[in-house]
């Protein structure tokens, strides 16, 4: 996706990125609700998908395709800048040597991009940490099957009793938000000083 919007001009491209972009927009639990409506049991795609044996709704598939949804823009748009930043005189050059396009696009733009894409992995992986309003409208807070974290911190601060528990949790997800920022700045660095050879 990041690929398309960043090399190809077509028809209907803003409506594209917009579409991509607008989880980061839209309130959590619309997205979950709509995300209800199309993949619960008698939604046009999850209906479909039952005949088959594959439920999203209200299983830990839910919790996981729900947490994707909303973490794929963060993933897309560093992505997308990195191919971008990539000179295409380069892909040019390897092409009119006779290189095929996927080789093109796994030996030179793929390695430039990499600063992007592993920044994106880390952040879609922080946001979907943290996901609770799509989640707990598409698939709720079940125990042991969809409780996430965020749900859970949630749950312990409405019982009595449960602040320790909630701070435990806080504490576990600040812990994991902020390696998994600081693991994207150094993989970043270092696979810029790797293709800069520096």
């Amino acid at each position: 996706m990041a690929w398309l919007l960043a090399r190809r001009d077509f028809w209907g491209k803003s409506v594209l990125d917009a579409v991509v972009h607008l989880p980061l927009v839209l309130p959590p639990v619309v997205t979950g609700y709509l995300l209800l409506l199309t993949f619960g049991r008698r939604g046009a795609v999850g209906q479909w998908l039952a005949e088959f044996g594959i439920v999203f709704a209200f299983r830990w598939t839910g919790a996981a395709l729900a947490c994707g949804v909303m973490a794929f823009p963060l993933l897309v748009r560093p992505i997308r800048l990195s191919i971008e930043a990539v000179d295409q005189r380069l892909e040019q050059a390897a092409a009119t040597l006779g290189a095929a396009p996927w080789r093109v696009f796994f030996s030179i733009t793929l390695p430039l991009a990499l600063p992007g894409v592993v920044a994106g992995m880390m952040l879609g992986f922080a946001k979907a940490i943290g996901e609770f309003g799509a989640t707990i409208t598409f698939v709720s807070n079940i125990p042991g099957e969809t409780q996430t974290i965020s749900a859970a911190i949630y749950t312990l601060t409405q019982t009595p009793d449960g602040d320790a528990g909630a701070m435990r949790l806080v504490i576990v997800s600040i812990i994991i938000s902020t390696v998994a920022l600081v693991a994207s700045e150094v993989l970043a660095r270092r696979a810029g000083r790797r293709l800069h050879g520096l």
